[in-house]
């Protein structure tokens, strides 16, 4: 698998996304993606409970510890390269978390428009 260039909806560097635990399609740490990411695991989220619990309701349990899958299950406040469609959803269904720009990759913007991305922007938020 050959990555898309490392290069963030900013245009810069992609910056980490997480290490603990451990994201990414690639589970390198950070939101890269390559043409077989059929999910486009782009969008570096802070995860909230709303979201998570959001995420589980529509299909994809992200909570629950899974042993055998070697997933522990997350919890608010943990970094995770989400995908862009299930970040687009939970945007319309407002209840999207929000988002380091910094370590989000550009590929995200083929599903999930800059403008919408910006509103959820960690580093504008107090």
């Amino acid at each position: 698998m050959i990555k898309d260039p490392s290069i963030n909806v900013l245009g810069t560097a992609l910056d980490l996304c997480g290490l603990d635990p451990l994201t990414g399609y690639f589970r390198d740490g950070y939101c890269n993606t390559c043409a077989s990411d059929s999910g486009s695991h782009t969008v570096a989220a802070l995860l909230t409970k709303e979201f998570l619990a959001f995420s589980k309701y529509v299909g994809n349990d992200l909570s629950t510890p899974r042993p055998e899958f070697g997933f522990a299950g997350l919890k608010e406040g943990d970094a995770w390269c989400l995908c862009a469609s299930r970040f687009l959803q939970a945007h319309d269904d407002r209840c999207a978390p929000l988002v380091n720009l910094a370590a989000t990759h550009q590929r995200a913007l083929d599903i999930v428009p800059l403008e919408v991305l910006k509103l959820y922007d960690h580093t504008a938020q107090s």
